[in-house]
């Protein structure tokens, strides 16, 4: 909505998405709507969690859709090593809305004392992975 106003209390949006080759789209999910992918070009392996911890995944190739529940975590993943993948997604909200799990986890300041434990790790390991995530200077 914020590039395209027209979009305002018309409940849709669309996004053109690539993929540069051996690239994933880390793990999210969209609270205010599902999402239809639409792959234009290249390969793609995408996958969601249902509420049951089930993992649904597919490969698709030029001309194949996928549907990601509203809610649900999912991601996509360029698997080929040498060609850029190109989809465009739609949403059914104006504003669907993004909740990044890595950079959600880790970078929104919890405790890493609380995320060892709820991770089943030490709190080394998660300063870690905020390290790697935190945005570069």
């Amino acid at each position: 909505m914020a590039e395209f106003p027209a979009l305002n209390g018309q409940s849709v949006s669309y996004g053109v998405l690539q993929y540069p080759a051996g690239t994933p789209n880390p793990p999210h999910t969209h609270p205010r709507s599902a999402e239809l992918l639409f792959l234009v070009d290249g390969c793609l392996e995408v996958g969601f969690v249902d509420t049951t911890n089930k993992l649904f995944t597919q490969i698709l190739e030029y001309g194949d859709m996928f549907v990601f529940p509203k809610g649900l975590v999912h991601y996509q993943f360029n698997n080929d090593l040498n060609n850029l993948a190109v989809a465009v997604s739609a949403f059914g909200s104006a504003s669907a809305g993004t909740v990044s799990i890595p950079t959600t986890l880790f970078t929104a300041g919890i405790d890493s004392g609380i995320l060892a434990k709820a991770c089943k790790t030490d709190a080394a390991t998660i300063e870690k992975l905020e390290e790697g995530l935190a945005p570069k200077a």
